[in-house]
């Protein structure tokens, strides 16, 4: 029998805390502060794994002796990060540039305790059907897009035009749990 322990998520993200629930482990919130822009020259694999290592710091220093887990996912298309729209009208110019294409999605996690971090990211390569303007409009007004990298959630109404997912299911809707589980194993193991 596993036991798994208990974690500290350093996340607001409903979709996480529901993954989290999902397989039945136990967690406290504790969301971060941080600022989330690009820096100049970063590319999409140093910037989620910079986010989610400065999400877990940030936490992390206010529990001492506990496992925290943290994480950003973001969605490149082209070498281009596509973070979450500001508004509806750039929520549509993301699911236009989306549409017919294949995109990767990065999720960087990082497993925080004692002041020790591990950082490890995911990527999942995802393909959308080409979309006509109905149902971009059917997307953006019944999707929710504001608060999701690429403005879509992959369990919810985009589901409808995603034509092929190469790799994690889990990390495209917004927290790779196979990768967690591995890294909380190791962070385990050292102490």
């Amino acid at each position: 029998m596993i036991k798994l322990p208990k974690l500290v998520l350093a996340s607001g993200s409903p979709r996480r805390s529901e993954i989290m629930n999902s397989v039945g482990w136990e967690f406290t919130k504790d969301v971060p502060d941080i600022d989330e822009s690009e820096r100049e020259g970063e590319n999409a694999e140093t910037y989620v794994q910079r986010l989610a290592r400065e999400k877990a710091e940030a936490v992390g220093a206010s529990h001492p002796g506990e496992i925290v887990l943290a994480a950003d996912t973001t969605v490149v298309l082209d070498d281009r990060i596509i973070g979450k729209p500001t508004d509806l009208p750039d929520a549509r110019r993301m699911l236009e540039m989306l549409s017919g294409n294949w995109h990767e999605v990065l999720t960087g996690i990082a497993v925080m305790t004692n002041g020790t971090s591990t950082v490890g990211m995911q990527r999942t390569r995802v393909k959308f059907a080409p979309m006509n303007d109905a149902e971009l409009d059917f997307l953006v007004a019944v999707g929710d897009p504001l608060d999701k990298a690429g403005a879509y959630a992959v369990q919810a109404q985009a589901a409808l035009f995603i034509e092929g997912i190469e790799g994690d299911y889990w990390n495209v809707v917004g927290l790779p749990i196979s990768l967690v589980y591995e890294m909380v194993g190791r962070v385990m193991h050292r102490e």
